[in-house]
């Protein structure tokens, strides 16, 4: 069993669960309860963010079992390039989320407060050395 690729497993599914439910928690503080959007402009935006919101929990999802069946199955016949494709997959996640930060209005320590491209490069990271 390599190590790096179990932790990084095991962050991957900590993630998603969070994601998937402390998070929808937290979507929840911002769904509009305005009566007087006539076109549920509002209504429709939240729900599309909600979405997306859940598109990424899926990702976390399949993540998670893909490494899991690295990790304690023989499933796949090429488990290095698959590897290799999850640590860029996982880099580009980082690159877009701290880029989304550069682009955004700043508030007192938004890296730190959204701190989850630290997650991200560390489950890539992981993965690339477990590789290695």
């Amino acid at each position: 069993m390599n190590l790096p690729i179990l932790i990084a497993n095991i962050l991957t599914l900590l993630a998603f669960m969070l994601h998937t439910f402390v998070g929808d928690k937290e979507l929840k503080v911002n769904e509009p309860i305005d009566e007087n959007d006539a076109h549920f402009q509002k209504r429709e935006k939240w729900t599309m963010a909600r979405c997306g919101w859940h598109w990424v929990s899926f990702d976390l999802l399949f993540a998670t079992i893909g490494l899991g069946l690295i990790n304690f199955t023989n499933f796949f016949n090429n488990e290095n390039t698959l590897l290799k494709i999850l640590s860029i997959y996982f880099l580009g996640y980082a690159v877009v989320w701290a880029l989304t930060i550069v682009i955004s209005e700043q508030f007192p320590k938004n890296y730190l407060k959204l701190g989850q491209w630290i997650l991200l490069l560390l489950i890539s990271g992981l993965i690339y050395f477990g590789t290695n």
